[in-house]
Order: structure tokens, then sequence, then C-alpha cells
């Protein structure tokens, strides 16, 4: 048994929709007591940290309905069923913002609520950029407006709270410490 480690004995699916499944689970606690737990499944995501040949981070500002505002973030998406998280990280990266890259490095992956939900972002550094003619259209739902920020100006944005997201904020750190 694992550490601290939570049995389930009965889970519950109350939701199921285009990106994330919700559930509740009974499970017996460490002390063999019984709680439930909500759990939202979701398939997983990336998030590309892309430089420019000037040593800029490329980001994206979008509207985020959750928070009812529009913050500014490194181009991320949402796994395909089956899809490698390098495919997702190139695909993503040239629909969000028109680069391709020549380059592309696993940084490494992180959960991003684990209190409640199983989504694991895979994080990859994107350098050699190119612009793609004909690059592959963004979701129908999505739209964003292109930004090319220096780690001062990041971290400036974090400040204010313009970028917001624990990923862009992680780049920002990551960037800071290659310098």
């Amino acid at each position: 048994m694992k550490k601290f480690e939570e049995k389930t004995i009965h889970s519950q699916p109350i939701y199921h929709g285009k990106v994330i499944s919700l559930k509740v689970d009974d499970v017996t606690l460490p002390n063999g007591e019984t709680s439930k737990r909500e759990i939202v499944n979701h398939p997983g995501a990336v998030a590309v940290i892309a430089i420019t040949e000037e040593g800029k981070l490329v980001v994206v500002e979008q509207y985020r309905k959750a928070l009812e505002r529009s913050i500014i973030e490194i181009p991320a998406g949402k796994l395909e069923p089956g899809e490698l998280p390098e495919v997702t990280a190139v695909r993503e990266l040239e629909e969000e913002t028109g680069y391709g890259c020549k380059e592309l490095t696993y940084l490494q992956s992180f959960a991003t609520s684990p209190g409640f939900a199983d989504e694991i972002i895979h994080l990859f550094v994107a350098r050699g950029l190119y612009q793609i003619e004909n690059r592959a259209a963004m979701d129908e739902d999505e739209f964003v407006e292109l930004m090319e920020i220096t780690v001062e100006e990041g971290e400036q944005m974090v400040v204010s709270q313009k970028i917001f997201d624990a990923k862009t904020a992680f780049a920002i750190l990551w960037l800071k410490m290659q310098a």
C-alpha cells in the first residue's frame, strides 16, 4: 500500500463532457474512516515555452471564461485521444502562434490541481522558431492575440496578474533561471 493511500470503494460518474468528466468516489482513508472525493478527469495537456531568436517568450492573450477575464499564457492545449504529447505541442504551437520550431525539447510534467483533478501538463521548450505559411486553423471557439515578451516584461505581468496561471508563471521563472 502506498503511503496515505485512499482505496476507492465506489465511483459514481456525474458528468461526461467534451473536455472533462466528473465523478464522486467513496474512499476508505488510511485511518479506516470513509470520505467522498469529487474528481475531475482530464485527458492531459501540453504547454510550450517558445523562445524567439531574440530570447523573447511567445505568449497569447485569451479570454478564460472560468476566470471571467483575459490572461496572458504560453501556448497550450489538450491532448487528443492517443496523441503523443510532443505531437500536441507542435500542433498547439502552430495553431495558436503560427510558428513551427526546429527544436522541441521535453522539460517536465506536472499536476495542475491535484486536490481535485488528474490533469497533467507536459511542458516543452521550442527553439528555432519559424513562421508557418499555411498554418493549421485554431479551434472555432478560440480567439487569441499573439505577443512576444521579455523575461522582465513577463515578471511585471505576473506582478500585475496579467499572467495568472501556474504554467506561464513557471515559464517566466524557468527562463529567468536560464540567464
